[in-house]
């Protein structure tokens, strides 16, 4: 062990040498000479066994899924797209939730009524914010215990902030003898007592509380602010509460575009993120606690023989399923056994098995299994695709 630690550091002073020549851009003769001797050294010392192992290893950062896993964000994803698509969003790259409504400046307002200073107006933004995680007097001695404000003045903030409902309290506080006279807040009410007005022509009023501790932090917001919020709805059989907290979130931010101006021109925006992470992981849970299979691939038919030497038939039916768009599969054996092929659907989650059998063949047809009622029907081979198609129309949902 001695004599190799001893050669492996004159590889390691040699290769120096090698290197510091080339730096200094010695002649050409002068670094071949001094490479022949490195090579020399590392002739000498011969191979390692133990550095030629290695360990592949997921990337800093990132995670590897599962196909199970796959299959649920993919799901996900396809709800979240086609609910932005059905709305008309373009590209450009569930559980039952609640939206929580606010406006910053009906937050602003408040906290002027209630004799916040200017210069705490952000600070106690962000304790107010932590309503939905503690306590009103965890965030109440926070106020006042960290941030000096006075007690009567976060008190006055508390017969607010602990208020939610609907248009009911938008009107309610339209006529609150303070914050009325406030042109911030009244003008924050009229935009919520609008939005309410049309949230009710779309059937959807009762599924949106307006909250007032709901603040989000970021300054520079400028209108309705709005998170989207997991419903803590009885728990099924086997499975844990959740407590994953907000979903989505987003608001109205009109002065932020414009910043990046030349001219600077006021553009109104408004935007939402999706905190997909936390929706995967309520969606998982859930599948696992219900024990539902999740599949993996989309086929929709395996191709299976009834009896042997009938590879070359499956193959051929396959070819003319892929050929007209249908997503099949086979077992890539020469003889699989029947029972073995069934199995296989059931385990994948195929809901279809086209069966060749010497006597389908002469009679040109093919024997549809459907994989969960197990009921079988000869279908012409000229219809197969067509009865494909009707039979696995329906979506797969995995909520």
């Amino acid at each position: 062990m001695a004599e190799r630690a001893a050669l492996e550091e004159l590889v390691r002073l040699q290769g120096e040498r090698v290197r510091g020549l080339k730096q200094q851009k010695a002649s050409a003769e002068q670094i071949e000479e001094e490479v022949a001797k490195l090579l020399k050294l590392k002739a000498q010392l011969g191979p390692d066994e133990g550095k030629q192992k290695f360990v592949l290893k997921t990337p800093k950062g990132t995670r590897d899924y599962s196909p199970r896993q796959m299959a649920v964000r993919e799901k996900v994803f396809d709800v979240i797209i086609s609910c932005f698509k059905r709305h008309g969003a373009e590209v450009i790259d569930t559980p039952v939730f609640e939206l929580k409504v606010n406006d910053r400046r009906i937050l602003d307002g408040m906290f002027a009524i209630c004799g916040v200073p200017d210069s705490k107006f952000r600070t106690i933004c962000s304790s107010v914010d932590k309503l939905d995680k503690v306590s009103w007097e965890e965030v109440k001695n926070e106020m006042v215990g960290e941030k000096g404000l006075a007690p009567e003045v976060a008190d006055h903030i508390g017969d607010y902030v602990q208020q939610h409902g609907g248009i009911s309290l938008v009107e309610q506080l339209l006529q609150d003898p303070e914050l009325s006279q406030n042109k911030q807040a009244l003008e924050g009410l009229g935009d919520l007592k609008l939005l309410f007005e049309y949230l009710t022509l779309f059937g959807i009023a009762d599924k949106i509380s307006f909250d007032l501790s709901l603040a989000r932090g970021l300054d520079y917001y400028t209108g309705v602010i709005y998170e989207a919020v997991l419903l803590q709805t009885p728990v099924q059989a086997g499975e844990e509460p959740l407590g994953v907290g907000s979903v989505a979130a987003g608001g109205r931010y009109d002065g932020l575009v414009g910043m990046f101006d030349p001219k600077g021109r006021k553009v109104p925006c408004v935007g939402l993120s999706i905190g997909v992470e936390r929706i995967f992981s309520i969606v998982e849970q859930r599948l696992e606690a219900t024990e539902e299979k999740v599949r993996t691939t989309e086929t929709q038919v395996l191709v299976a023989s009834a009896q042997k030497k009938l590879l070359e038939e499956r193959l051929k039916l396959v070819s003319e399923l892929w050929n007209a768009g249908i997503k099949a599969e086979l077992l890539y054996k020469k003889n699989p056994k029947l029972l073995n092929q069934l199995q296989y659907c059931e385990e994948a989650g195929i809901p279809l098995v086209a069966i060749i059998g010497e006597q389908e063949l002469k009679d040109g047809v093919i024997k549809l299994r459907s994989v969960a009622s197990r009921e079988e029907v000869d279908v012409p081979r000229e219809d197969l695709v067509e009865e494909i198609k009707r039979r696995t129309s329906q979506p797969f949902c995995i909520c």
